[in-house]
């Protein structure tokens, strides 16, 4: 049984610069990228908090350590004439998993995007991971809601639907 833990999830600041490149090339080994990371922590801290920033990051601490990370950003949807908050990393290192920090990741960003009234949360799941049961598969979640309303993911088929879990 696990004990219980102190999870917490703030938006990143300039100071976690150095953890989440640490934790971007812990992911890339992971999942055997056949590359080296190419991304510096100088590249990070612009992409975050330069004068026109393109992503933005939230650190999930537990016990006040540093444990992981999700790495996001904004699209358009034409179609939708709403914003999409693309999930474009999710890591949680090996020594804080199985505390439900990957899941409350997730849900955050879910919640992020409902109050920013995108109408989609979208993330793409890599080939090696795509049999991990505790992962979402690729695809969107409709994060308008309704009272009364389950959110729902959309898989390949649009006619497939299931509750987000």
């Amino acid at each position: 049984m696990l004990g219980v833990v102190d999870l917490f999830i703030r938006r990143a600041v300039p100071d976690d610069v150095t953890t989440l490149h640490r934790f971007v090339i812990e992911l890339a080994a992971a999942e055997d990228f056949p590359c080296t990371v190419e991304a510096t922590p100088d590249d990070l801290a612009e992409a975050l908090f330069g004068t026109r920033p393109v992503a933005e990051a939230i650190v999930a601490t537990i016990d006040g350590e540093p444990a992981g990370f999700a790495l996001y950003y904004l699209a358009y949807s034409t179609i939708l004439g709403r914003p999409t908050l693309h999930l474009e990393d999710l890591y949680v290192s090996p020594a804080a998993r199985n505390n439900g920090l990957g899941v409350a990741l997730f849900q955050h960003l879910s919640a992020e995007a409902v109050a920013r009234g995108c109408g989609r949360f979208e993330w793409w799941v890599l080939h090696q991971r795509r049999r991990d049961p505790l992962l979402p598969p690729s695809g969107r979640t409709n994060s308008r809601r309704d009272p009364g309303d389950a959110p729902r993911r959309r898989g390949t088929q649009a006619s497939r639907q299931r509750p987000v879990t």
